[in-house]
């Protein structure tokens, strides 16, 4: 690869049917020099590679990004379920993952008793629970 600056060419190389003999063939010097006037080492060289950590910048960058767009939303939602599901008590007004809508009438360790109407019960599971609503359905988890 040739350094940066303008290469000087010797007349031997510009004309080298003049300077050569039948047995001899013509000899060719160049000389590379650099901005500031040096003449520069010659191609043998070797290049300054960039360090070798550089190559990986891409794959970081791309685990940086799924962490910061995937993982990191996905645990907060997964505190903020727990933390609702901790927070069940008796008379809150919820709704299921199945989009059922009641009233808890008895909270268990791992299970609630929701009443759907008059009368009607079931039992769901605390992470059946996806929301806790007002009366009027409005979502009360919901940041304002």
């Amino acid at each position: 690869m040739p350094m940066p600056g303008f290469t000087i060419v010797s007349l031997a190389q510009a004309a080298p049917a003049e300077t050569g003999t039948a047995d001899q063939p013509a000899t060719t010097t160049t000389t590379t020099a650099q901005p500031d006037g040096t003449a520069a080492p010659g191609t043998d060289a070797p290049q300054k590679q960039p360090p070798g950590w550089l190559g990986a910048m891409p794959l970081i960058f791309m685990v940086l990004i799924v962490y910061l767009l995937l993982w990191r939303p996905q645990q907060k939602r997964q505190r903020e379920q727990r933390e609702l599901m901790s927070r069940l008590k008796v008379g809150d007004r919820v709704m299921t993952n199945g989009g059922i809508f009641g009233t808890i009438t008895t909270v268990k360790e791992t299970s609630v008793m929701v009443e759907i109407a008059k009368g009607v019960e079931i039992e769901l599971v605390r992470a059946a629970v996806s929301t806790v609503v007002d009366k009027s359905g409005k979502n009360l988890d919901a940041k304002a």
